[in-house]
């Protein structure tokens, strides 16, 4: 799980980045649930929650530079 400091100390382009493999770990472990192969099932609710994380981040920079 990742920290909110942790995502506001990165810029915009490594939050890109992590949202984007965040989303690919997540189509992963949804294909896991769904053929039974899915070992962890509490990463999903992890890797949800840091995907929102980061687009809430993303959000309030993007408000604050309209401003």
């Amino acid at each position: 799980m990742t920290k909110a400091t942790d995502l506001r100390a990165k810029t915009e382009d490594q939050l890109s980045e992590e949202l984007g493999n965040l989303k690919r770990e997540a189509f992963n472990l949804r294909f896991q649930a769904a053929t039974s192969q899915l070992e962890k099932s509490s990463r999903v609710k992890e890797v949800r929650r840091d995907i929102a994380r980061i687009k809430t981040l993303q959000t309030e920079r993007s408000r604050s530079e309209a401003k």
